[in-house]
């Protein structure tokens, strides 16, 4: 059997009719959806299904849509008895794989990432806190030119692939970073359409309360290695998934780092459950000639079981 790795995406890869192919289609992924309504006391399901767009782009909206579509889908493959042997996700994605591996249950995860949406929200003033892509320097380069900026606080948020880094910060120190960035031989500063600072300094703020609510969730070991954000490599044990949950908010999110460990292993495909292409677009710089798969319908979904047949 081939040896399959799970990638869950982040936030901003939610899109309105996100999940609906597979509601419409099967009636356990209805049942789920319903669950979720109960769970998180609103029509998250209408709200995926219909908009309107701002109001599923609110963290606290897209972080428990874009978990319930990952869950929906991986519930699905597993159904189909496509089961991975790893999982990672990409910030919020990190839930999905936790689930994935059994270390956390959904009914607890879904209230979880709702709060921790709010939480994110609150932590700075809205409009005030920012990111950017960078494209087209190395860590080492951005963090040169990022210890220029003194009077504002602008840290590396997300390192995604060969080229491309994300920053985090104040809008102003965001706006100087831009300027300082491109005096050092950035190729373009793309500002993200996101609601806050995530994963800078400036989200310490919501760390304490977040972590007194995730210690009144039950976490288990997880069956099956989840390489964490934070560190970059596998965990199983439950005390160490929570404290890096932690710490994951206002630390870097070292994808790259992440797939590069995992592709040392023996794994035939990786394989993006959810919504969306962000994370099979971002392998595909770290190494073309790995095997991606991103399952988000009926149609890729049998795209992938047949591919995974292909040698029975």
């Amino acid at each position: 059997m081939k040896r399959v790795a799970f990638m869950f995406p982040g936030q901003g890869s939610q899109t309105v009719g996100i999940g609906k192919n597979f509601y419409d289609a099967f009636p356990e992924v209805r049942e789920l959806f319903q669950e979720a309504n109960e769970l998180l006391d609103k029509d998250i399901t209408s709200l995926m299904f219909e908009g309107p767009k701002e109001s599923l782009t609110e963290t606290e909206n897209a972080q428990p849509a874009l978990l319930l579509s990952s869950i929906a889908t991986t519930r699905l493959l597993m159904n189909e008895g496509i089961h991975p042997v790893m999982t990672v996700g990409h910030s919020l994605g990190e839930y999905g794989a936790l689930v994935a591996a059994n270390a956390l249950s959904l009914e607890d995860a879904l209230p979880l990432v709702q709060i921790r949406g709010r939480l994110m929200e609150a932590a700075f003033p809205k409009g005030q806190g920012t990111m950017a892509a960078v494209l087209g320097l190395s860590e080492l380069e951005i963090t040169k030119a990022l210890e220029r900026i003194t009077d504002e606080i602008v840290d590396i948020a997300n390192l995604n692939c060969p080229g491309q880094i994300v920053i985090s910060g104040s809008k102003k120190g965001i706006d100087q970073a831009g300027s300082l960035l491109k005096e050092h031989g950035a190729k373009r500063v793309l500002p993200l359409n996101v609601s806050g600072p995530f994963h800078s300094r400036l989200m310490k703020s919501a760390n304490e309360e977040f972590a007194n609510y995730l210690h009144q969730v039950t976490f288990k070991d997880a069956e099956i290695p989840v390489f964490a954000n934070v560190s970059a490599k596998a965990v199983t044990k439950s005390d160490e998934i929570k404290d890096l949950l932690i710490k994951q908010l206002y630390s870097p999110v070292r994808f790259e780092e992440s797939i590069r460990n995992m592709m040392e292993t023996d794994i035939d495909a990786f394989v993006e459950v959810g919504n969306g292409k962000v994370l099979t677009g971002l392998l595909r710089k770290i190494n073309r000639k790995t095997e991606v798969f991103s399952v988000q319908d009926i149609d890729s979904m049998n795209q992938l079981i047949t591919w995974l047949r292909e040698d029975m």
